[in-house]
């Protein structure tokens, strides 16, 4: 298994290929949360709050890819498996564009000749996606096992979409927890508020 950057979400039809402004690959999250992984797993005493750092040292995607590993020894497996059901939706996606009446055969030819040009492209995407969702979950579980109450960060764009990424998996333990930026000692932090037990 590969973690890489990929590039924007594309968009392809019978036209061509263009890219999604906004719509980044998840791989330039990932490193960041990793880093929230590996700095609030330990055991906790009193303190359930969690304040962090920006770690210096960027860590490579074969780092990336080991810690992660190190929590769940059977991901390659289950993310083969999810991958494997992914190339089974990009296959459906073709015989759909095959099947469309609107479009002629060269415009149905053009157009999965782009979705096969792009294929690896939009695998390598889903991979870091499927691993980054694997990543928020690994944190989530965390958090409950350790009951951590607070997790501040410093403001910034891929801490607080991370942050806001939790606090939906969260919802889904029905857990409430409240995301916001503050201020302390004239520096802006995100700060995640976790309402457990």
């Amino acid at each position: 298994m590969k973690l890489e950057y990929a590039g924007l979400k594309p968009v392809i039809s019978e036209h061509g290929v263009s890219f999604k402004d906004g719509k980044e690959d998840k791989f330039i999250y990932l490193s960041f949360a990793i880093d929230i992984l590996n700095a609030i797993d330990h055991t906790y005493e009193q303190k359930k709050k969690y304040s962090h750092q920006i770690n210096e040292k960027a860590l490579t995607p074969d780092e990336i890819l080991n810690v992660l590993l190190n929590f769940h020894p059977d991901l390659e497996d289950v993310m083969n498996k999810e991958i494997d059901s992914y190339s089974k939706h990009l296959d459906d996606e073709e015989a759909e564009v095959r099947n469309r009446a609107v479009l002629s055969n060269i415009e149905k030819d053009t157009f999965i000749a782009n979705l096969k040009l792009m294929r690896k492209y939009k695998t390598q995407r889903a991979k870091n996606k499927i691993f980054y969702f694997h990543c928020i979950e690994t944190i989530v579980e965390i958090i409950l096992k350790y009951k951590i109450k607070e997790l501040d960060t410093p403001f910034n764009e891929r801490f607080w979409h991370i942050l806001q990424t939790i606090e939906g998996k969260l919802s889904t333990h029905k857990i409430n927890s409240n995301l916001k930026m503050i201020e302390e000692d004239a520096i802006l932090k995100a700060m995640l508020t976790i309402n457990i037990y």
